[in-house]
């Protein structure tokens, strides 16, 4: 299943789209656009929007972590081949193990993250969270079970970031 999406996500998306397809991923590099978001809602926000921004990069955080720094040394699974991708995109695919998608962790997680302090705000990060996921499918660099693996850790990332004060408890000084 994973071989048969991969190739027709690879070559049926139009030039045009898959064009805005990756100007979305360019910008979520290195959590850019999640950075970005934050800085918007602290300034346009008030205090809702800093604690907004602040769940998200909290999430992202985690997802990154748990994606990029855990799963991916432990799975180490090979990128789709060069020849299911019918097009140059498939050049400029990093060299790391495919899963799981650690954008699409990223982008779930700030989205998942957002959503419970301000639903509109989630609601619109998950249209680019999408769309990072599709685009990582259609440029070859994953498959669609490494992006759906990447979705379930960044949606782990949101509640675990949103629930750990209660999990952790009141943190008292080890001395008194």
């Amino acid at each position: 299943m994973d071989r048969k999406l991969t190739r027709q996500a690879a070559s049926r998306i139009p030039r045009r789209p898959a064009e805005a397809l990756s100007v979305v991923e360019e910008a979520a590099q290195g959590t850019k656009l999640w950075c970005g978001v934050t800085v918007a809602l602290a300034g346009l926000g008030g205090r809702r929007g800093r604690r907004t921004g602040a769940a998200g990069l909290a999430a992202v955080a985690v997802a990154q972590l748990v994606s990029n720094g855990v799963c991916k040394p432990l799975a180490d699974r090979p990128r789709p081949p060069r020849d299911w991708i019918p097009h140059d995109e498939v050049e400029d695919r990093p060299v790391s193990s495919s899963f799981p998608s650690g954008h699409t962790a990223a982008a779930v997680a700030f989205a998942a993250a957002a959503a419970p302090s301000w639903p509109l705000v989630g609601a619109l990060c998950a249209v680019p969270a999408a769309v990072v996921a599709v685009e990582r499918v259609q440029s070859g660099a994953h498959y669609p079970s490494d992006v759906a693996a990447g979705a379930v850790i960044g949606l782990a990332a949101a509640w675990l970031t949103r629930h750990s004060p209660r999990l952790l408890g009141p943190l008292r000084p080890a001395c008194s």
